[in-house]
Formats: C-alpha cells, structure tokens, sequence
C-alpha cells in the first residue's frame, strides 16, 4: 500500500470514527433531554390526574408516571414488550394496561417489528410499527415478524374519558409513524384542548413519504398551541 493510500484509509478511518461519536453524543442529548422533560411533567402530576402513555414498551416512562400517585393507562402492543411491561407495573395499582395499538379507527392491525427483533428483541421492540414503509422494518407476513394485534380509537378514548371524568393531565406518544393519523384528528377535533399536556416523538426521519405531511401538522400545531401544550419533540 502507497502512503497516498495509506494516508487516505487513516482519513476514512478518522471521519467514520468522528462520525460514530456525534451520532453518540446525539443520542446522549435526545436521552437526556427526554430525562429532564419527564423529570418536569411528573413534577406537575398529583394524584387522582389522568394519564396516556402510548407506546409504554417495558414501562421506562410508565413507571415514573406511576410513581406520581396518577391514574395510569399504558397501551403496549408488542406481545415481547407488554410481557415486560407487565411484569415492571405488576404491583402498581394504579397502572392500566392494554395490550393494544392505538391509531383512529378501532379494528385490528398487522404489527411489524425491526429486522434485527429475533438478535436484540429488548433493544429491536422499541421500533415495532403498524405503519408500511419505515426503515429497517421486516414487512414480511410471517409469525416471526408480523402479528395481528388489537386497534383502538385514541381519540374516542380520549373523549370518553374527557365525557366522564374531565381533563386529562397528560398524554405521551411514541408510537413509531402511527401517531400522524392521531395528532391531525386530534388537532381537526380540538381534542387537544381536552388535555393538560401531550407530547410526542414523530417519526417523519423514518418514513420519508409521510414527511409533507408531518410538515403540514407541525404547522398547524405550532400556530394554535403553545409547547407547553402540545410538544412534538418528545425525544
């Protein structure tokens, strides 16, 4: 090898190494970003407030949540996560929770998880989607990597329980590209005025097709509600 070869491998070498250490520090931020964020929204929750946490996985937030004397609801449905999910809450009493998918139209829905599931299922359950067309997702239908799952009308859900009990304190929302359909109902039918605090992670970076249409939301959101409303940047 030349030294004009050699030189320009170290180079390569350098660049993909600093590479790999911005996209670290990135996630250590997002991480702590998101710690701090739910540091401040459990510190506004009391006892007796209702809460939404849609895509619980294994509880990291749900816990937390709990931990502030709130009335729970955590909707999980990948079968590996909710199993965790399960176990975690099992002596919170206030926790509910669903084993189901949430988008606007009750029914069912096929459940796609990562390609990497069955190498890593803890770390792979996080990226578990009912939305076509997402990054290293397997849309192959077989019963390893696609399953049928329960859906619920997010939505109605939330007027129902607006109809009975009054305003919700706080819905969060992780729920890999599923959460556009919900967030332009709820921002169409004014459902965000029926709670204190919602957040969500959108997910427009995975699903490059949905992106005009993540723009278009984000418009409208951010002219009607303040981030202390309505936060689209949960992580």
């Amino acid at each position: 090898m030349s030294e004009t070869e050699e030189a320009s491998r170290q180079i390569e070498s350098m660049t993909a190494e600093l590479e790999k250490l911005k996209r670290r520090q990135s996630r250590n931020q997002r991480a702590a970003l998101a710690k701090g964020l739910l540091q401040g929204i459990c510190s506004m929750l009391k006892p007796g407030d209702i809460v939404f946490d849609c895509g619980a996985n294994v509880g990291d937030v749900t816990v937390p949540l709990a931990a502030t004397g709130a009335e729970v609801h955590a909707f999980e449905p990948d079968p590996f996560a909710f199993s965790l999910l399960t176990k975690a809450t099992k002596n919170l009493p206030n926790v509910t929770l669903h084993n189901v998918a949430v988008g606007v139209q009750p029914g069912s829905v096929k459940l796609m998880r990562a390609n990497n599931f069955s190498d890593n299922p803890l770390g792979a359950s996080v990226k578990s989607t009912v939305i076509s067309g997402g990054r290293k997702i397997n849309e192959e239908v077989n019963e390893d990597s696609t399953i049928d799952v329960e859906l619920i009308s997010l939505p109605d859900f939330v007027s129902e329980f607006f109809n009975k009990r009054g305003e919700l304190a706080f819905i969060k929302m992780d729920i890999e590209g599923a959460e556009l359909d919900i967030l332009e109902v709820m921002q169409e039918q004014d459902i965000f005025d029926k709670v204190r605090l919602t957040v969500a992670e959108t997910h427009e970076n995975k699903f490059k097709a949905l992106r005009p249409r993540f723009k278009t939301l984000r418009d409208k959101v951010t002219k009607k509600h303040p981030i202390t409303k309505v936060n689209l940047d949960w992580i």
